[in-house]
């Protein structure tokens, strides 16, 4: 094996040989945050955003559509939806055939609003994306990189650890909504596990509130059946609201002969963010940390689109379609199936 080049590892999506223009549907907090200044280090041009509230689209410095029929009616444009679950039927089914499109996560707010969803991208033609963006953050890549090179061996190992502070109040459409944890913020995680390690056999799980608020849930701990090779676990709590010196949102992945670390910094002071960090510990070296070029905001938005248009040029696959999307709603379902079911009662003496 050839010396370890940290430095080396690929970190950024290459872009398409030909950019087509983008429509958005949406105007909340994540199209500010993350989507138009990942279009705009993209190189890529914005045509305009629909969005109910066009003072939203204004705030945001962008023309604003009248009605989706105006948007879906750009031609030639690649269409990213940056909306709530509950929206994207109605939009997909009013896009011209065949468009390529971009779905914001979750695919639905469950399997079944996902069957939904997937059924309409297959009877339009779709060349459909779901926006598992954290696959196409520069840490995510580099640790792909890492792993198709052989300086980890066998993958046996995968741990996810959050606890912070999340600030839900910013998403005003979760109001309400009786599945949130997994579904809006793990389910990347989730989605991630599923690229490195492939379908789990199963999942055993339990999501839960929290006294202090209203949300659905905001406490996760997840155990995801790999067999007897492999152990996969999952323990987040976005209520961890005491102060900086003990939050954590970190992946720890262990091979047979090396093993990684990776912070994802936005998360612990969202949407201002830290810095990411990918630490690696090759076969036969030391610790080394990784000169990232980019963060998971807004860089990962970036290459996902790069992947986006390059396939609709024809250039390669499309990366996480609507197909695979489906699958990681797939997890997502059986997590909360898992934490429905009574847990294996202890035995007595009595």
């Amino acid at each position: 094996m050839s010396e370890f080049r940290a430095e080396a590892l690929r970190q950024h999506w290459p872009a398409p040989e030909r950019r087509r223009p983008i429509v958005i549907f949406g105007a909340g907090s994540i199209t500010g945050d993350a989507h138009l200044p990942a279009y705009a280090r993209g190189g890529y041009e914005v045509a305009g955003i629909y969005d109910p509230d066009p003072q939203k689209v204004a705030a945001l410095g962008q023309r604003a559509f009248a009605s989706v029929a105006e948007a879906a009616a750009v031609p030639g444009a690649v269409f990213d939806l940056a909306t709530p679950p509950k929206a994207h039927a109605g939009i997909l089914s009013a896009l011209p055939e065949g468009a390529a499109v971009l779905i914001q996560k979750p695919m639905g707010m469950d399997l079944t609003g996902a069957t939904e969803i997937l059924g309409i991208c297959r009877a339009r033609s779709l060349q459909a994306a779901v926006n598992f963006q954290l696959r196409f953050s520069p840490m995510m890549l580099a640790l792909r990189d890492v792993i198709a090179q052989g300086w980890l061996g066998e993958v046996v190992d995968v741990e996810m650890h959050g606890v912070m502070a999340t600030p839900w109040g910013l998403w005003k459409f979760l109001d309400g909504l009786p599945r949130i944890e997994i579904t809006m913020h793990s389910i990347h995680y989730l989605d991630s596990i599923r690229m490195l390690l492939g379908d789990p056999a199963g999942v055993h799980a339990r999501t839960i509130g929290h006294p202090s608020h209203k949300v659905a849930q905001t406490r996760t701990s997840a155990i995801l059946d790999y067999g007897d090779r492999v152990r996969c676990t999952l323990s987040v709590n976005h209520d961890w609201d005491y102060g900086r010196p003990h939050q954590a949102c970190e992946m720890r992945v262990a091979g047979t002969e090396g093993a990684a670390y990776l912070k994802f910094g936005v998360n612990l002071d969202y949407p201002k963010g830290e810095p990411d960090i990918l630490q690696i510990r090759p076969c036969g070296g030391d610790w080394t940390e990784v000169p990232l070029t980019g963060a998971w905001f807004p860089d990962a938005f970036t290459s996902r689109m790069h992947n986006l248009q390059r396939a609709a040029e024809g250039q390669e696959a499309l990366i996480s379609d609507a197909e695979d999307g489906w699958r990681t709603m797939a997890l997502v379902e059986a997590a909360y199936a898992a934490s429905s079911c009574p847990a294996t009662p202890i035995e007595s003496l009595d």
